[in-house]
């Protein structure tokens, strides 16, 4: 049995010393007083920490969402204050992050590899913003607020101001046009739907079904 805490902190903050291409699972191993088997049974990989860490993450931040009782908040609104409170929550984590993201961008297999706790964390922010993060619809929401995401860590990762106003303006930014482009899809879900009815009744009776 293994200190899941103290394993992946010792893995950050040696990424954060070393960079990603420098740290091997025995390196954690030592630096956590952790017996590599039992490191390796848990954890085989580096990007099964990252991934770890990112899981946490989630539950943190799902953890400090409560009801709003504002009827005028947007989703949007909901989803600035989510992605706003995780920025937050990682912020004493930056230095491992930076050396992580620095370390992605030349080891796309990893990148590659953890994309599916990336998504993973995409569905718990939407769904802790109240919008739904299933099926068809909630696979392409979840893929546009990483794209969202991806292009703001960039910007957090060196935002130096005390309140990240740099990086609150550059989501703002990005979830107003992640927005517009939302309901202009849903306009033309709605407009296919409405369409539907008219056109299978002038149809012919012996026509095939529409494959929608």
């Amino acid at each position: 049995m293994i200190d899941r805490r103290t394993t992946i902190d010792a893995a950050l903050d040696l990424i954060a010393a070393k960079g990603w291409a420098a740290v091997g699972l025995r390196d954690i191993a030592a630096a956590s007083g952790t017996g590599l088997a039992a490191l390796y049974a848990a954890f085989p990989s580096k990007t099964a920490l990252v991934a770890a860490f990112m899981a946490e993450t989630d539950a943190a931040v799902l953890d400090g969402v409560e009801p709003s009782g504002d009827p005028d908040e947007t989703p949007r609104d909901r989803l600035f204050d989510v992605l706003m409170r995780r920025y937050d929550l990682l912020k004493p984590r930056r230095p491992a992050l930076t050396a992580i993201a620095q370390g992605l961008a030349r080891d796309p297999l990893a990148a590659l590899a953890l994309r599916r706790a990336s998504l993973r964390s995409m569905a718990a922010m939407l769904e802790a913003a109240g919008i739904p993060a299933d099926g068809t619809r909630g696979a392409v929401r979840k893929n546009a607020l990483a794209a969202v995401h991806i292009a703001v860590a960039r910007i957090w990762l060196h935002d130096d101001s005390e309140d990240l106003s740099k990086t609150m303006v550059a989501l703002d930014h990005r979830l107003k046009r992640l927005e517009g482009w939302a309901q202009s899809i849903d306009k033309i879900v709605n407009f296919r739907k409405k369409k539907a009815p008219v056109e299978a009744t002038a149809a012919p009776v012996d026509a095939p079904e529409a494959p929608v």
